[in-house]
């Protein structure tokens, strides 16, 4: 069997990496015993035409028929792994929207909040910046219609589009006596899943949210800037933050991976055949010329945030610094089901560390642990469990980890993980690691967000 691969693994909810095979068909010579269990298959989909039918006959009210065979298919997924599903139309549209990181939309960060949609940040240089929308407006109407009893996503649909269409939004904000009409005209908007500061005047911090279509670029771009806004000769070192970033697009992983290193391999992925065997490998061109990396991880990264955390690690490139990640070491295949009928998605691989090591259910402990300090008020209602806890998940040899802290302080100067790695890379000892104390820790569950 051959197979083509190309473009796209990306991150669900759960840090699923996903990626798009195209499958050639296979030649295959049937013995007695395939031709049995091939005859047996058929028997078994009879069946299912059998209930079909009755179904379709006799159920009280008349079923979708479509709506059956699509629940079927559903149900037939959902028993093979966490990570196996069937998307319709809708849902494979969006999972390329979020795969491209690319969208028709107005720039705006938005979250719910009493049933209405309250803007995190507009998207600097896009429709919303320009208008002058700000943090912490709330929108209560797009166009005619009132957000109340939108859920978040219905919201956020409403306000993509096509590029140069137009859209009115009705806001109140705190200070104005009377709402704001504004118009905006839909504009091509990038995800920024590459956000960049300058730490304590002479480190690099990079935070990845995801992993899509621009984040190298957004990486290469932000690493230039940073070097030269700080110094060559004065920059310490880089901090990566992968903490809470549920993965995204092995292609990207891949060269995230590569920006860092000159040599070696970065990830191998290994199906149900031996021949399906892959490896990916390194090219020279460390574009930190060397600085060093600090990588900070936690139970929230998973998937592809552990592809590139696995291989700095393997290749001692970079400390690691945090709580064990999600452990989510699985790829999924994206199967385009013809125009109209959605997709496929369907684990076919596992992929390992460049030492061999598959992280499935057990996730990458980091090089340093440093366990964050929970508001009390936060202990008894978060949880990470991990991979391992997922209803069946793929199992993995020797002991699984099920749970890991995953709480981010929302303040910088709170945050232990963040501090250990500055005093590393000021060559200040850290006596910030502690032992695990357990499968479970509490964390912190961030506010949903979408951009728009």
């Amino acid at each position: 069997m051959m197979r083509k691969t190309s473009v796209i693994l990306l991150s669900a909810a759960t840090g699923a990496a996903l990626t798009l095979f195209v499958t050639q068909p296979r030649s295959v010579l049937m013995g007695s015993s395939a031709r049995a269990a091939t005859s047996d298959t058929y028997r078994q989909l009879n069946l299912f035409g059998d209930v079909f039918e009755r179904v379709r006959s006799d159920y009280v009210e008349k079923p979708d028929d479509g709506k059956l065979v699509e629940s079927a298919i559903s149900g037939m997924l959902a028993g093979l792994d966490p990570h196996s599903s069937y998307m319709d139309a809708k849902s494979f549209r969006d999972m390329q929207v979020q795969t491209r990181g690319e969208f028709g939309g107005l720039g705006i960060e938005v979250t719910m909040e009493d049933g209405l949609i309250k803007v995190v940040s507009p998207i600097d240089d896009t429709p919303a910046s320009k208008a002058g929308i700000m943090a912490n407006d709330i929108i209560t109407n797009l166009d005619d219609e009132a957000v109340q009893g939108l859920t978040l996503n219905q919201a956020v649909e409403k306000m993509r589009g096509p590029v140069n269409t137009k859209i009115r939004l009705k806001i109140i904000r705190k200070g104005q006596d009377n709402p704001i009409e504004v118009t905006l005209v839909r504009d091509n908007i990038r995800v920024r899943s590459v956000r960049a500061r300058v730490e304590q005047d002479d480190i690099a911090y990079i935070r990845v949210t995801t992993f899509n279509e621009q984040t190298t670029e957004g990486l290469k771009r932000e690493i230039g800037n940073l070097t030269n806004q700080i110094g060559g000769d004065k920059l310490k070192g880089f901090i990566i933050d992968l903490r809470n970033n549920p993965g995204g697009l092995l292609e990207e992983a891949v060269t995230v991976s590569d920006t860092f290193l000159e040599k070696g391999e970065i990830v191998s992925t290994r199906g149900r055949n031996a021949e399906e065997t892959q490896r990916r490998a390194a090219h020279a061109g460390d574009l930190t010329k060397g600085k060093p990396i600090i990588v900070l991880v936690n139970g929230g990264s998973a998937s592809a945030s552990e592809i590139v955390a696995g291989a700095l690690q393997d290749h001692k490139r970079a400390t690691l610094v945090g709580t064990r990640s999600f452990g989510k070491g699985s790829v999924q295949t994206i199967i385009p089901l013809g125009s109209g009928n959605g997709a496929l998605r369907l684990t076919t691989a596992r992929y390992y560390t460049p030492s061999g090591k598959s992280i499935q259910a057990k996730g990458i402990v980091p090089d340093i642990e440093v366990l964050q300090d929970v508001p009390d008020e936060l202990k008894s209602r978060t949880d990470t469990k991990g991979e391992a806890s997922l209803r069946g998940h793929l199992k993995n040899d020797g002991d699984e980890k099920t749970g890991s802290q995953s709480y981010v302080p929302p303040d910088a100067k709170d945050d232990k993980a963040l501090k250990t790695a500055a005093d590393l890379l000021h060559g200040i000892k850290s006596t910030a690691s502690a032992p695990a104390t357990g499968d479970k820790a509490a964390v912190d569950k961030p506010a949903t967000k979408a951009a728009n």
